[in-house]
């Protein structure tokens, strides 16, 4: 039999084992069986050197379309196998996205999320509205117009995030007094939860981003007394009992008196631990007047207007509810603490 024959057979004889592979691996082998580097059509083309030049031409160019036949039958018969592969899987497998189906394990609500909507729904039933605003604030609204003024020394105790364009992470939720003083006519009563972000040093009570509820009442009259009794309803609500509280003098640009309402530390019941610094109180709620001047930056007469403000913690609130010892779980991303809520 000539070289030429051998190659003729080689080809029918490839395309007959070829078509019969049933996967991958097998297909890959019987490849092998014919243009490896053992294979019949390479062992065929060893006997080369014994041709002329006329016929070494002629059998090459043979012995190449030969290859090349050879790897087109291949493929084509890979992809066969894929698609035959892939048919019986989703025939098995089959499933309708638009079918609903119980899920193997229910998911909970955040535990700050959780007490966030109790909250609102205390402040709801009091007559308060709820109001949202962007966590990426101007200057002006987390600063200048809280009465921070450019060099004011209380900037650095709210440092935060700045972006390449000038604007930054709000560090409270006092930017949403802001633009309720902006939009809404007085008199009127507002919450304002959100995220907020500052450059902290972080430890068992300090976290660099956290929660917070602002709120916000501003009309005729408004005093202290307002402030106290509004407090201390939402905090004997939240807790489901009376709570030890102090008041004592706080500093704040944007409320004049400023105070930091205090709780007795649930979590060592007043003796001391590393969430209340060993002081037995937890500073909870930062409050006061509203400033004359934040005021008349929004246009309001503050011999005819008043108000009371405050920053709620949302973070630290939880802590206490649920005698939780270190801020940073709540941001751990930890499943086995999320889910006991």
């Amino acid at each position: 039999m000539s070289i030429i024959n051998e190659i003729e057979s080689i080809i029918k004889e490839a395309e007959a084992a070829l078509s019969d592979a049933k996967s991958e691996e097998e297909l890959d082998s019987n490849k092998n069986n014919f243009i490896g580097k053992k294979g019949k059509l390479t062992q065929v083309l060893k006997g080369l050197a014994s041709l002329s030049v006329d016929e070494k031409k002629t059998v090459g160019k043979l012995a190449n379309e030969a290859q090349a036949k050879i790897e087109s039958i291949v493929e084509s018969k890979r992809n066969k196998i894929k698609e035959e592969f892939y048919e019986v899987k989703l025939k098995a497998e089959f499933f309708d996205v638009l079918r609903t189906e119980e899920p193997k394990e229910k998911g909970t609500l955040h535990p700050i999320s959780q007490i966030q909507y109790e909250i609102e729904d205390i402040f709801t039933s009091m007559g308060f509205s709820i109001m949202d605003g962007p966590e990426v604030e101007t200057d002006e609204n987390n600063f200048g117009a809280l009465n921070f003024t450019e060099d004011h020394p209380a900037r650095d105790m709210q440092d935060t995030f700045y972006t390449k364009d000038g604007n930054l992470l709000r560090t409270h939720t006092s930017a949403i007094q802001v633009r309720a003083l902006r939009n809404l006519k007085p008199p009127f009563r507002i919450i304002a939860p959100g995220r907020v972000f500052r450059y902290e040093e972080v430890d068992a009570s300090h976290e660099n981003t956290f929660y917070q509820v602002e709120g916000m009442v501003v009309g005729e009259g408004i005093s202290i007394a307002h402030l106290i009794y509004t407090m201390e309803t939402l905090l004997s609500r939240v807790f489901r009992k009376e709570v030890k509280t102090r008041l004592r003098p706080g500093y704040f640009p944007f409320v004049e008196p400023g105070f930091e309402l205090d709780i007795n530390c649930l979590v060592c019941e007043g003796k001391g631990c590393s969430v209340c610094k060993q002081s037995g109180w937890l500073e909870l709620l930062p409050c006061g007047l509203v400033h004359p001047n934040v005021l008349s930056h929004a246009g309001l007469d503050p011999k005819k207007w008043s108000g009371f403000a405050f920053g709620l913690g949302l973070d630290r609130l939880v802590m206490m509810r649920y005698n939780i010892h270190d801020i940073r779980y709540f941001q751990s991303g930890n499943l086995r603490f999320l889910g006991q809520f």
